[in-house]
């Protein structure tokens, strides 16, 4: 992975029983790289193991980082890990920020809507948002008021603007039925409410709707599919993929170096730029522009041969 960065816990705090809130500082540099709100960075464990986390603190802190990791008992060791083992003074590398999700620069009026820790990308949203005097409505829904993470810290901050979901279910068809001039919608949460945002947003303007994904499609669903083939345009070498094997595992096998964090789809690390041919596009991270001329490596497959242009 390119552009990784030595960083150091310097805080922890238990913001939910099961959401701890992790401060890094870098360790061989004064401050951070930039960002704008809903960046995000993906942290490499000691095993090798890389996940991505949307940075929560105020974009304009470069001297801190803050993350915020909900403990998944059904995940794969990484958020059991800096929930137990990450102590102060531990090290880890970072890489410089991603810029996935974020506010629309031209929008007048924003509606945010975010599903438990779906809220944190839209955490170093609001000193944007406060800072332009930008307006907007952050939904914000939770199983329980302890279940939502953040709670307290964003009544202070949005005031009347925040509506909290708790015990009542958001209408998102309601909330989404009038797309107004100007107004741009964000959604990031559990799978259901994506899959209703998207549903909810369908007749809105093309480009004034964003969705961040915390998940793709499991692994193993990623290493299956119809065989293709890909031809490497620098040497033009011609690699078979197997339908049980994903394109990213076979390129690395034949020395090609490509990065990688979530290997679901979700991230867009392994995105390699296709010259000619048709992907099969899995992933939940390219926009369907990018789709045109790029294609994740770890999900998505091919139809015939594809050329890259590696």
């Amino acid at each position: 992975m390119k552009l990784l960065m030595a960083v150091e816990v310097v805080a922890r705090r238990q913001v939910t029983a099961a959401v701890v809130q992790i401060t890094l500082r870098p360790a061989r540099r004064a401050a951070f790289p930039p960002f704008r709100g809903g960046a995000h960075t993906i942290l490499v464990l000691p095993d090798g193991k890389r996940r991505l986390y949307s940075l929560v603190s105020d974009p304009d802190r470069p001297e801190l980082w803050q993350i915020a990791v909900l403990r998944e008992a059904a995940g794969q060791g990484g958020s059991a890990w800096l929930h137990d083992e990450a102590a102060i003074g531990t090290r880890l590398l970072a890489s410089h920020p991603q810029q996935g999700f974020g506010l629309a620069p031209e929008a007048r009026r924003h509606i945010l809507v975010a599903g438990g820790i779906g809220i944190t990308p839209f955490l170093s949203m609001l000193p944007e948002l406060r800072r332009s005097k930008a307006d907007y409505e952050l939904n914000f829904c939770a199983r329980s008021a302890a279940d939502a993470p953040f709670l307290p810290e964003l009544q202070a901050r949005c005031g009347d603007r925040l509506r909290i979901w708790i015990d009542e279910r958001l209408d998102l068809p309601s909330l989404l039925a009038q797309p107004a001039p100007g107004t741009h919608a964000y959604c990031c949460g559990p799978a259901r409410m994506l899959r209703g945002f998207v549903e909810g947003t369908a007749h809105w303007p093309e480009g004034t709707t964003h969705v961040e994904h915390f998940a793709g499609i499991p692994r193993a669903e990623a290493q299956q599919g119809e065989a293709f083939e890909v031809e490497i345009a620098s040497s033009g070498a011609i690699l078979p993929i197997p339908a049980d094997r994903s394109l990213l595992e076979v390129l690395r096998a034949a020395g090609h170096g490509v990065d990688a964090a979530c290997e679901y789809g979700a991230c867009g690390s392994c995105v390699v730029e296709v010259e000619s041919g048709q992907p099969i596009h899995r992933d939940v991270c390219l926009s369907p522009a990018a789709r045109e001329r790029k294609m994740t490596t770890c999900v998505s497959r091919g139809s015939g041969r594809l050329r890259l242009a590696l």
